[in-house]
């Protein structure tokens, strides 16, 4: 499975998804829809694609102008697609990839982040303790867009420390826009 880049200056630009994998792509018209209600706020934008699978949304950001994306990704041979990825794009610079679970890695993150994407496996549960370390640590605050993306017919997750702004909707994908509580 092959993805494009759909917007900024590497639009149509191809992601390979990993073969043999249960990776869970964003559905292109929940990409196109999710940087439409972010929009100019991705520019010069700290990225952190969490549960980052292909890399999609992360490469998106880049290509949208975000200046740096760190992808977080359990799978070595995935993480390793992902800086394969960022080669072919001519990226590495503005990427990092780190391997471990989304828990752990956030708690060694350092410096604040503008725009957070968690897509864990739909079989998990909410990423409650990951975002609890980033928003503990100080990677997160008042002003960092934190989006969690869930099955459709999940019910709304509650996360300590934040309050949901905005859930939009798009077949079986809702995304859930959180802000952390002041």
């Amino acid at each position: 499975m092959t993805l494009r880049l759909s917007g900024g200056e590497l639009r149509s630009r191809r992601i390979p998804a990993p073969r043999g994998l249960s990776v869970r792509p964003t559905p292109g018209r929940v990409k196109e829809a999710l940087f439409s209600i972010i929009g100019g706020r991705i520019a010069g934008a700290r990225v952190l694609d969490l549960f980052a699978g292909t890399g999609a949304i992360g490469f998106e950001a880049i290509s949208r102008g975000a200046a740096q994306t760190t992808f977080v990704e359990r799978h070595p041979p995935t993480a390793a697609a992902i800086r394969a990825t960022a080669a072919a794009l001519g990226i590495t610079d503005r990427v990092q990839v780190l391997c471990g679970a989304a828990e752990r890695v956030a708690q060694r993150l350092e410096g604040r982040y503008d725009f957070v994407y968690a897509d864990p496996p739909f079989a998990l549960p909410p990423p409650a303790a990951a975002l609890a370390a980033l928003r503990d640590g100080g990677a997160l605050d008042a002003r960092t867009i934190v989006v969690y993306e869930r099955r459709a017919d999940a019910p709304q997750a509650a996360f300590a420390g934040f309050t949901t702004e905005r859930e939009a909707r798009y077949g079986e994908v809702a995304l859930q826009f959180l802000r952390v509580d002041a």
